[in-house]
């Protein structure tokens, strides 16, 4: 099937007999999709090690034991300095506890659990509507700045007004997933690499394997006066043209994988878990309008698709002039 209709009049170089639109564009298409696979990858690895190191990573847990008990006096410390959130000697452990990470932190990055948030943490270990009764301390949660321990003046603070207290930074945890997303960006990137030079490999063969099939018409109109430009460039548009269709059929047949991927990823960002039945069942995909579909995934994956084909295509005209070009400069 022609591209484009009357370009066989305009065809002297027999070029669609020399490089047909069948196979090219297919194993394009194929390369353009396992690259949209990739790129995928890499912005979901990319998503989620920002998520994991300004989120998790920046979440300081702090326990506190026997939290309605009085606390220690901290009016002053053992050399007489004040400490930092002091309050009454009547205050709670866990006021007192509040009081000095606020003064820290501020009280809008200061949060204590309640009673049904704790059970929600529990729920995977403890069932629910059980009648064990546990001693729970009370736990505050200190979204911190950045993603460092609390200073080491609030800390002795706490563990001399509030003795027994636990705490805990999440920052070892989310460096080493944020060191994990970062070799899964590396991959996708090697990945991407390798199915650029495979894609640059098979359009370099299918042109030299026109270029062989129309040898003698070359060298004849090479020889009558045709420039290497002119040559170059008609095997290149006619390869750029090739590589674009079949870089727009590899970006639409990779949506739909990329919005399953994307809607079993959504866990990951802290969106619920989809209905896997619903997720696959026709009906569910008949009923999505289009709009509602390509919302599911990222914009900066979304403008990746759209400039994939074009990608494709420059360097199916930049490939083929350079092979074209190098061919011709052995010729007599």
């Amino acid at each position: 099937m022609a591209l484009w209709s009357g370009t066989r009049r305009r065809d002297g170089l027999a070029l669609r007999q020399a490089i047909p639109d069948r196979l090219l564009p297919f194993l394009v298409g194929a390369m353009a999709f396992l690259a949209a696979l990739a790129l995928a990858g890499g912005i979901g690895a990319h998503a989620l090690s920002i998520r994991w190191t300004h989120g998790a990573g920046a979440v300081i847990t702090v326990q506190v034991p026997q939290p309605d008990d009085p606390a220690i006096s901290a009016g002053s410390s053992p050399t007489g300095a004040p400490l930092p959130g002091a309050s009454p000697a009547t205050a709670t452990r866990i006021q007192q506890a509040m009081s000095i990470l606020s003064a820290m932190a501020g009280p809008a990055a200061v949060h204590r659990l309640s009673d049904g948030e704790l059970r929600a943490l529990l729920a995977p270990w403890i069932e629910q509507g059980s009648d064990l009764v546990l001693p729970m301390p009370a736990v505050i949660e200190v979204h911190a700045r950045n993603a460092r321990p609390l200073p080491d003046d609030v800390t002795k603070a706490l563990e001399t007004q509030v003795p027994g207290i636990v705490m805990e930074h999440d920052s070892i945890w989310s460096d080493r997933l944020a060191a994990l997303a970062n070799s899964l960006q590396t991959c996708a990137l090697l990945a991407i690499c390798i199915v650029v030079a495979v894609s640059a490999i098979v359009i370099m063969a299918a042109t030299r394997a026109g270029v062989q099939a129309r040898r003698r018409a070359i060298e004849l109109i090479h020889s009558l006066g045709a420039t290497d430009g002119y040559i170059a460039g008609r095997f290149a548009w006619r390869v750029a043209a090739l590589a674009l269709a079949g870089g727009a059929c590899g970006s639409v047949l990779a949506m739909p994988v990329l919005v399953m991927l994307s809607l079993l990823a959504a866990p990951f960002s802290g969106a619920d878990m989809p209905d896997m039945h619903a997720l696959l069942s026709p009906s569910t995909w008949g009923g999505m309008p289009p709009s509602e579909i390509l919302n599911v995934l990222p914009s900066s994956l979304l403008a990746m698709l759209v400039v994939l084909p074009i990608a494709t295509a420059m360097l199916g005209w930049l490939t083929t002039q350079v092979t074209v070009r190098a061919w011709l400069r052995r010729l007599p």
